[in-house]
């Protein structure tokens, strides 16, 4: 018996009724029942725009314009009715913010039951088997917007599953995750999807922690060669720049620590540790006790779009009066995305939209929150050497990632998180060649460390 096949485009275009440029141009592709496919190519490709079609966000829910045929399951996707195949096709989102409606982790979920129809009487019984299959029983009365970015992304998982679906859609599902939470996920969700046998289509820039799990790629567009990264040599001063003195709110443990003029800190440690609210406390964004000085901080959160206030790229960028504009766009690779407007692009032009405005600005000490999530090789190449030339000129960064890959590259000091509490500041290499400390802090060794030089491929 042949394999069905559960998504086909043939011939595919998508564009927004206002720009000339096909996001899709002429797409075909075939995906069969239990395959597991990444789609990969640049920022700003179209990866997100395919997953869209795929669950028939696109061009139901937007002023798109397409062409071409898409069909699920054997039938067009135009044919079947609002909802109709929705449960079949389930979708994590990029940002996991975009799918919540409600307050609580229990509360999400069985939003979700009702959506289906599904009878009150067993709804507790799916809702306790796909936390504990999860791994998210202790966040069953949680606070959706209180838990940290990787935590909201296993509950969104935790959403689609419960639908018990055909095919999975996954937008950078471990983009938020620490390295050792990303190995535990891929590892279980391998498992699950050998028990279920659904279909799994991931966009993803970074393969290197999913190891075998993907049965093969589809390639939007080919990536041009970029040069690997290379560690870079440290520009700190002598001069103080940044002072942190018993900092601290309801979570955070009180947090003290200084850096010097021109000095890159990665900030890492397990989801939910503490890390985006530590940089909210130092932007004084939420209450906390304690002092920072100076008082102004650069800060890019890791929701970006909260920042926006503009109505075109170009205005955003420009928005703080600083110099540089045309070229930053450039660098950036936002040149052509320029007249969008900032809500209009891809995740990750997004991201390098915000970051390029605060870079801009010409703050003294810059905070960034996941800033290399979304970016392909391209973008994390130039994204470092930006960081790099703006330290050497003496502005001081605090960087929370994941990418330790990244994070090896640039940092001169890694400032270690658990729990709440910072749990020390380190020079960057004793922290990677100390397994045991990484380990702790649910991070991995990075590859650099071995090769001296990072691969984005």
């Amino acid at each position: 018996m042949p394999v069905p096949e559960v998504i086909k485009f043939e011939d595919v275009c998508f564009r927004y009724p206002d720009e000339d440029k096909w996001i899709l141009d002429k797409v075909s592709l075939s995906i069969k029942l239990g395959e597991k496919v990444v789609i990969t190519g640049p920022s700003g490709s179209g990866k997100t725009t395919l997953l869209y079609v795929c669950n028939r966000l696109y061009p139901d829910n937007c002023d798109g314009i397409m062409t071409g045929s898409v069909k699920l399951f054997g039938r067009e996707s135009s044919s079947y009715a609002q909802g109709e195949v929705n449960h079949r096709v389930a979708t994590v989102f990029q940002d996991p913010d975009a799918q919540f409606c409600m307050l609580t982790v229990e509360e999400e979920l069985a939003f979700t039951l009702e959506n289906l129809d599904v009878d009150r009487s067993v709804m507790a019984e799916k809702i306790d088997d796909v936390l504990t299959m999860t791994g998210l029983i202790e966040f069953r009365h949680a606070v959706i917007q209180q838990l940290s970015g990787g935590e909201k992304q296993r509950i969104a998982t935790a959403c689609a599953l419960i639908m018990e679906p055909d095919v999975l859609l996954l937008d950078e599902p471990i983009s938020h995750l620490d390295p050792y939470t990303a190995r535990k996920f891929i590892a279980w969700l391998d498992e699950l999807q050998n028990q279920k046998g659904f279909t799994v289509v991931a966009i993803e820039h970074r393969l290197d922690l999913w190891g075998t799990f993907f049965d093969r790629t589809i390639e939007l567009q080919k990536m041009d060669q970029v040069p690997l990264l290379e560690k870079r040599k440290s520009s700190r001063q002598v001069e103080q720049s940044l002072l942190v003195q018993d900092v601290s709110t309801p979570y955070l443990k009180r947090t003290s620590f200084h850096l010097l003029k021109g000095e890159v800190a990665v900030l890492a440690g397990p989801n939910g540790s503490g890390k985006s609210t530590l940089l909210k406390a130092l932007c004084q964004l939420i209450p906390a006790k304690g002092s920072v000085v100076p008082e102004q901080l650069g800060y890019v959160p890791q929701s970006p779009e909260f920042l926006f206030v503009t109505k075109s790229v170009e205005d955003e960028v420009a928005f703080g009066g600083g110099a540089d504009v045309q070229d930053m766009l450039e660098r950036l690779y936002l040149k052509r995305v320029a007249e969008a407007h900032p809500f209009a692009v891809s995740h990750g032009q997004k991201r390098r939209v915000a970051i390029a405005a605060m870079l801009c600005d010409g703050r003294e000490v810059i905070l960034m929150d996941e800033p290399t999530s979304g970016q392909d090789a391209a973008g994390l190449f130039e994204l470092l050497q930006l960081i790099d030339e703006r330290a050497r000129n003496g502005a001081t960064f605090v960087i929370v990632t994941h990418d330790m890959e990244f994070a090896y590259a640039i940092a001169d000091s890694v400032l270690l998180m658990d729990q709440g509490e910072l749990t020390g500041k380190f020079e960057a290499e004793r922290v990677w060649a100390n397994e045991g400390l990484l380990l702790a802090h649910h991070l991995l060794q990075p590859k650099g460390c071995v090769d001296n030089e990072v691969s984005y491929a």
